[in-house]
């Protein structure tokens, strides 16, 4: 069930929303970045709202007088934060913001579109209604990685979309144990494992051969990668299930485990990884117009028109 926030209703267990402080996080590397901060910045001072500026955009924007935060304090300070760029953008955002529990809303200036979904030709209008209170609040589980060495933590990460354990700069397949709740579920050769939250499921999941999962969906999918054997496919566990990966002593190359393709750690022979979900939740912002499916059509060309009436 979605909720949907118009002044001055009360979100069920959450306080009265007012956005008063917003931050902005825009992808480096782009002039169009660029160029919607400096719109959204004159677009919500003329609303009389603060604006916190990303310390890494801010420093493209020579002489803007606005207050600048870094990391995870962009999330402490805000009341509501937007990201400007891809859906690459919005991950890193996610797994930074996640912790402080704070709305973040995306602005499409990437090429997909999945989690930032207004267009550029809408952002005026749809922040204004989000500003207003016309939205809908949806929750994105992610996943916390821990890689033990010897039975000692060595790494940590978290991931919105996937982790995936792959050769790294081997072309060599890797042995590795799936356990599942501790129970045993294989030992498996393949090229690696993508492990994919519903969020994750328009990913790389799904160019592996993994089905696509409805967001609101407390579930994990387990898809191999070039298995050597005919049997292997993905499959589907419950969302607060602990899974464990048992690198094999066998393995004569060096894997890594990265999370939604922008964090990598190095494995050694004998390493254990163990993935589940993380306590705090992804608080997505969407227009009250937002439709799964509707970006479905879109982005994977699926038939754009009903069969029938109903």
């Amino acid at each position: 069930m979605t909720w949907v926030c118009r002044k001055p209703t009360r979100l069920r267990n959450e306080q009265m929303v007012e956005f008063k402080k917003i931050g902005l996080i825009g992808r480096l590397g782009s002039r169009t970045v660029i160029d919607t901060v400096k719109l959204l910045t004159r677009f919500l001072e003329q609303r009389n709202l603060s604006v916190v500026l990303d310390a890494n955009i801010a420093d493209l924007m020579p002489g803007h007088g606005l207050q600048v935060a870094k990391g995870k304090m962009i999330g402490e300070i805000c009341d509501l934060v937007i990201v400007v760029g891809g859906d690459g953008s919005l991950l890193g955002a996610a797994r930074t913001l996640a912790i402080t529990g704070v709305p973040v809303l995306g602005v499409n200036r990437g090429n997909l579109g999945f989690l930032t979904d207004i267009k550029p030709n809408e952002i005026e209008t749809k922040v204004a209604d989000v500003l207003e209170g016309r939205y809908s609040v949806d929750k994105r589980f992610l996943l916390d990685v821990i890689v033990k060495r010897n039975g000692e933590p060595i790494a940590e990460a978290t991931a919105l979309n996937d982790c995936v354990l792959h050769p790294g700069k081997a072309t060599r397949m890797i042995e590795f144990e799936l356990w599942v709740e501790g129970q045993f579920v294989y030992n498996q050769r393949s090229d690696g494992l993508i492990v994919s939250t519903p969020t994750g499921s328009t990913a790389y999941s799904l160019s592996g051969g993994g089905p696509l999962m409805q967001p609101k969906l407390d579930a994990l999918v387990l898809v191999p990668m070039f298995a050597h054997t005919l049997a292997s496919r993905p499959i589907v566990v419950e969302g607060n299930s602990e899974l464990k990966l048992v690198i094999s002593e066998n393995n004569e190359t060096y894997p890594s485990i990265s999370c939604d393709g922008q964090m990598n750690i190095a494995l050694a022979p004998g390493d254990t990884v163990t993935i589940h979900k993380k306590p705090q939740k992804l608080k997505l912002l969407h227009p009250l117009d937002y439709d799964f499916y509707q970006t479905c059509r879109e982005k994977l060309g699926w038939s754009s028109k009903p069969g029938g009436n109903i």
